[in-house]
Parts: C-alpha cells; structure tokens; sequence
C-alpha cells in the first residue's frame, strides 16, 4: 500500500498536478534573477536622492584632484561648528598631508604642530576653538533616523544607516555612534578625550578599523575623491608618518561649498538610506545574482554596503 501511494505521489508531482498554482509561481519567482544593484539605481526616483547641504561639505584641493567630504553635524555638531569655522578662516590652505599608513588612514594637519619647532609655530586657529568637547556617541532620539541592516555585527548590538552614514547602536543604553567605515573622516585626538578640535583630520583609506569606534569623533565621510587620499605614497616613518617633509602632498585650499558660487560647486547627490531603494539595493548586495557569483552570502557587513552618489540631474545642490 506504501509503495503504490509512493507511485502514485511520484506520478503526480512528475506531471505538475499535486502542485498548487502558487508554488509555481513561488518557483518561477525564485528562479527570477533578482535585479543587481546597477539595475536597482537606474530604476531609482529622483527623491531617492538628496542633495549635498553646502553648508556641510569640505571642498579639499590637493594637487591631484579635489576631496569632497560631507559632515555629519547629526553625531557630531560641535567638531562640525569647530571645522566650519576652520574652513572660513582657511586654516589649512597650504598645509600638508602628514601620514599615509597602509591600510590604515590618510591624515593631514600642521606639519609645525606635528614638529613642535621654536621657530616654526603651529598655525594661528582664528576663530576656532583649541579643544572640542567628546563627541564619540550620542542618545538614540527621535530626530536620529535609523536603517537598520538584517544581520548581525561583531562590534555593536545594532547597525545600520542614518542620514548616509554608517552607525551603529545599543538598544540597552539607547547611545548611536558613527563607525569606521572606508572614507570616514575624523578628528585626530591625543589622550585627552577633548584634544581632537577637528586641526587634524583622517580619512579610513583601508580595512574598516571599528576598535577606533566610540574612541575619536568621527565627524564626516568622503563622498567623492578617495582615490587622491587612498593612492598617495605611504611613508615610511612610524604609523605611516612622512620622514621627509618633501614627501608630503600639499593642500591647496579648503573651502565649504557654501562660501562659492553655484557655478563653482560640485552638484552632487547621494541616494537617500531609508528609502525602498536603498534597502532593495543592500539586498542586491546581501545576495548577488550576477552571473560571476556561484554563492549567495545571505549577509553583509556594515562596512560593504555602498553608498551611491552622483551628479545631480538639474545641477542642483
């Protein structure tokens, strides 16, 4: 009797008929390729998108190209008022990059405050303030938006997206801080917790280092430009610092985009993170479909997410 309703089962699901309607189409939507991310951003909508705040971008040209870095005033508002403040008194017109570590950060400064010479004096900060209070996390609120990836992380209970930025946060304590993705941007400190004004700033050009997460305000990421950061030569000295100060890459300039004309900005717009566009295009990434990729992760790390950007369509900011 087993054996022949075994038969019978084999003969109906051969001929489709023990199959209801809806796992066919269960079937054929699995057997669908799921859109890759770059078929994912073309069918995107124009208020997918968001404009640069030029009140909170860094225009920094280097001899190479120009770095276009956007603050996070959202985590960190007092290191963004202080390197506001330093851009309007063009404190780092002519100054240098410092350091360049191997898969580690690009960082740039004073070279007399590194050198600590009588006779060459670090640069006067104007208006700016010397020490910026601790901005390394701040209280999960209702004005701090939260996308929140599916899988797990190894550094916080939580990660996600706010505003285009990666975060991370705690539930238990109800603290969101910024995390040390590729082209985050912080203030370099020394011990003293308040010691880092936002003088000397780094951009992550490696592997994601998330032990410095909560340990250093981060106060930004690059959003266009990491190639003239990340390929400069590394220098020799100890922690990627220049032995040579003719080594270092000069800055032009540094200026907010606010303080140019339309005409000299860089019309740019990033993909909004809590839209159903971003959070089809994490899944795209969760999961490739791409006929080079055999395996299917089926999770991403906060650090491998992309973060789109591209010129605007109608020139504007």
């Amino acid at each position: 009797m087993i054996r022949s309703v075994s038969f019978a089962l084999t003969a109906a699901l051969v001929a489709g008929s023990a199959l209801p309607s809806s796992v066919h189409a269960a079937e054929a939507a699995a057997a669908k390729p799921a859109p890759t991310m770059d078929q994912i951003l073309k069918a995107s909508k124009p208020s997918d998108w968001r404009g640069l705040d030029p009140n909170d971008t860094l225009y920094m040209d280097l001899p190479q190209g120009r770095v276009v870095i956007e603050l996070a005033p959202g985590y960190a508002p007092l290191h963004a008022a202080n390197i506001r403040t330093l851009a309007h008194e063009h404190y780092w017109d002519g100054l240098a990059i410092l350091r360049v570590q191997d898969g580690f950060v690009t960082q740039w400064g004073d070279p007399a405050a590194e050198a600590a010479h009588p006779a060459h004096p670090p640069r006067s900060l104007g208006k700016a303030r010397a020490t910026v209070a601790a901005e390394f996390e701040r209280n999960v609120g209702n004005d701090v938006p939260f996308t929140p990836l599916p899988d797990g992380d190894v550094y916080a209970p939580q990660v996600g997206f706010s505003r285009g930025f990666p975060v991370a946060r705690d539930p238990e304590t109800g603290k969101t801080w910024l995390v040390h993705c590729y082209g985050m941007v912080g203030a370099g400190r020394d011990n003293a917790p308040d010691s880092g004004p936002g003088t000397e700033l780094y951009a992550v050009i490696g592997q994601a280092p998330r032990q410095l997460d909560r340990n250093i305000a981060l106060v930004g990421r690059v959003v266009q430009g990491m190639q003239y950061l990340s390929g400069l030569s590394r220098g020799s000295g100890p922690m990627g610092f220049y032995k040579d100060p003719a080594h270092q890459t000069k800055i032009l300039r540094v200026r907010l985009a606010s303080e140019l004309p339309p005409s000299e900005r860089m019309h740019l717009e990033v993909l909004r993170t809590d839209t159903p566009t971003f959070t089809a295009l994490v899944e795209s990434r969760r999961n490739r479909s791409d006929a080079w990729y055999l395996h299917k992760a089926g999770r991403i790390d906060v650090c491998n997410v992309p973060l789109p950007v591209r010129a605007a369509a109608h020139g504007g900011d």
